[in-house]
This record gives C-alpha cells, structure tokens and sequence, in this order.
C-alpha cells in the first residue's frame, strides 16, 4: 500500500513539473515513483515468504 501511494505522489510531481518546467520537480517525482515501486516488490516477496498472499 504504501509503496502504491509513493508510485501516486511521484506521478503527480512529475506532471506538476511537467506543467511548470520545473526539472528539480520532475526528478524528484522519478524518485518517489521508483522508491514505491521498490517498496512494492520488497512487500510482494514478504507477503510470498510469511504465506500471505
């Protein structure tokens, strides 16, 4: 879940910097895209570990 609402906030920092040129922005929104993404997998693994699901 968490790593889904990270995936989400980078998204939207990405258009925002999209729409105001903002190139700090949209690399931080990279960021948080692929550190939710990371979150995801490391959550995917430990439910398949502990069996749940």
């Amino acid at each position: 879940m968490a790593g889904e609402t990270d995936e989400a906030k980078g998204r939207v920092k990405q258009a925002v910097g999209d729409l105001t040129d903002d190139d700090d922005l949209k690399r931080e929104g990279k960021i948080d895209e692929g550190a939710g993404k990371v979150k995801g997998a490391v959550d995917d693994v430990k439910d398949k570990l502990t069996g749940n699901d």
